[in-house]
């Protein structure tokens, strides 16, 4: 075989996204035990890699934590379906506030907060927010059920949650999301 036909093909799933799975749980770990302790040496270290591999894949550490960031925070999660609408946005908030308030996804949220603004000023993480939202509104306009609009449950059960949680606000809990839910259906 002449030397440019002989390629090497990369492997979806091979050592390279191995490493890259590591260092992304390394990221999340430290960051969950203490934000100002993370640097690229910490990290490799905890990753069981050099920090060259770090450095010459992310270039610095902020656009590391932005891209573990981003990814915790959009990864999929089950949307509820039990029959009706107030009980599917009242288990969806539970989900939501037990996931946003754990501290390692509290710093990841302050992170990309002023880091993934896309060209219209949106924050790339609360998509798959709209998306869950937009897919909990289909199920009950299914079944016949009036509902709100994604953005008025954006506005008003999200918003508020992760506003607390961001700023830590006492008290921002499972009776607090429910109890958001509980005002949208109360002002229908």
């Amino acid at each position: 075989m002449p030397a440019a036909e002989h390629t090497t093909a990369r492997r979806p799933g091979g050592r390279s996204a191995r490493i890259r799975a590591e260092i992304h749980r390394a990221v999340t770990e430290l960051i969950g035990e203490d934000t100002e302790a993370l640097s690229i040496p910490s990290i490799a270290e905890r990753a069981g890699v050099a920090a060259t591999t770090i450095y010459r894949r992310w270039g610095d550490l902020d656009t590391l934590r932005t891209e573990v960031a981003v990814e915790v925070l959009t990864a999929d999660s089950p949307v509820p379906d039990t029959g009706d609408l107030h009980r599917d946005l009242g288990v969806w908030c539970e989900f939501l506030i037990t996931d946003i308030s754990r501290p390692e996804k509290t710093a990841l949220l302050r992170t990309v907060l002023g880091a993934n603004a896309n060209d219209s000023g949106s924050i790339h993480c609360l998509d798959k927010r709209e998306i869950q939202i937009s897919e909990i509104l289909e199920q009950a306009h299914g079944r016949g059920e009036e509902s709100p609009s994604r953005q008025e449950v954006m506005d008003h059960v999200v918003a508020p949650l992760y506003f607390r949680v961001l700023f830590g606000t006492p008290e921002t809990d499972v009776s607090y999301a429910r109890s958001l839910v509980d005002r949208l259906f109360a002002g229908k």
